[in-house]
């Protein structure tokens, strides 16, 4: 008997061994196309690592799914390609999303310059007038300031009405500004 012979019967014991969850079976699969599942996932993602990790999870995936293999529609090693393209793609689409993400955060690293040391100062400065205030001035403020709400924002969050809420910005800036000129006088002297 030649080789060529034997061939039909070795892949019908490994596809049996395999869709019956065999581990002999899965590493002869592994032996047998392994390097071609690795192969394609190279060529097509140009990186070792990332053809590694297709190889990986298109045998996982395989594994996994062997009950839904029917060697009737397709010989073992074409469903495995299958797969393999699909991983393949799933990579290319991670790679996409990283690159956006990517461009997503240094687009916003741009749009928003780093905090300067005066920047620091003022907020320093501000923080400090705000301990004085009144308790509700004090939080409509903060909120104002700090987390950069909206006058309708404040209101609905402190249930307070819009005109109040821009009462209490007006006359708490009034007072800082009375405060932090009467410093600034004091220093010049």
């Amino acid at each position: 008997m030649s080789a060529a012979d034997t061939a039909p019967a070795d892949d019908d014991a490994l596809v049996a061994g395999f869709r019956a969850g065999d581990d002999r079976a899965l590493r002869d699969a592994y032996a047998r196309w392994g390097a071609l599942v690795f192969r394609l996932a190279l060529r097509s993602l140009g990186d070792r690592t990332d053809a590694e990790d297709v190889a990986q999870q298109v045998f996982i995936s395989a594994w996994r799914g062997r009950a839904g293999f029917d060697p009737a529609r397709s010989a073992l090693g074409a469903w495995l390609v299958g797969i393999t393209r699909h991983r393949i793609a799933d990579a290319h689409e991670a790679r996409a999303r990283q690159r956006r993400l990517g461009d997503s955060l240094a687009a916003e690293a741009v749009a928003s310059p780093p905090v300067q040391d005066d920047d620091l100062a003022e907020r320093a400065m501000v923080a400090e007038e705000l301990e004085r205030l009144e308790p509700v001035p004090q939080r409509v403020m903060r909120l104002a300031f700090f987390d950069q709400l909206s006058h309708t924002e404040i209101a609905e969050t402190l249930d307070l009405p819009v005109g109040t809420v821009k009462s209490h910005i007006r006359r708490s800036l009034m007072r800082m500004r009375t405060r932090w000129e009467v410093d600034d006088g004091a220093h010049r002297a």
